[in-house]
């Protein structure tokens, strides 16, 4: 019976707030239903689009620093490569240089000066042979990396890039390398 009493109590003095703040249920109905359809709305319309923008956005820049790995990787296995033909043509040359050295030993002054001319030669042609594979690794090494930067600047701005523009980012790319 206590607890009747006090509940009716409580039922009158919140009917006296909201009476007294001006409350009105059929008002705070309509404004609660305003509010979810303008949620929802700006939910299908506003939210949605925005984040699947952000998300395609997170995407390329993903895409690019994939890009840009594996380009890296591409610079170090050529440069790798390359001081691996280095090392073995210097190798090659050296050995036969030792072994013109040590045939000469055995023969006379002038068979010994022929052997160590026909080293330095092959020594010569070598390092040339590996100048030239070292040009033409880098050569490619370019024109794939303006390849890559120019599909890169075009997925990432989104637009398709003129014969003039690609021709630019891939010389631009190409003298960074070269720097």
């Amino acid at each position: 019976m206590v607890a009747l009493f006090l509940a009716a109590n409580a039922l009158d003095s919140a009917r006296e707030t909201l009476e007294t703040f001006g409350w009105e249920p059929k008002l705070f109905l309509s404004q609660v239903i305003s509010f979810i359809i303008v949620a929802l709305v700006l939910r299908r319309f506003a939210y949605k689009p925005i984040l699947a923008v952000l998300e395609q956005r997170r995407q390329q820049i993903a895409d690019a620093q994939l890009n840009a790995e594996k380009i890296k990787q591409q610079l170090a296995e050529a440069e790798q490569r390359h001081a691996e033909i280095l090392a073995k043509a210097n190798a090659q040359a050296q050995k036969m240089i030792d072994e013109a050295r040590e045939s000469a030993a055995h023969v006379a002054e002038r068979k010994q000066q022929e052997a160590v001319a026909a080293a330095e030669q092959i020594l010569a042609k070598a390092r040339e042979a590996s100048a030239i594979e070292h040009e033409k690794t880098m050569t490619e090494l370019k024109r794939e990396l303006g390849r890559l930067v120019v599909d890169t600047t075009a997925k990432v701005t989104g637009k398709v890039l003129t014969s003039e523009d690609q021709r630019r980012l891939q010389e631009e790319a190409s003298r960074q390398i070269a720097s």
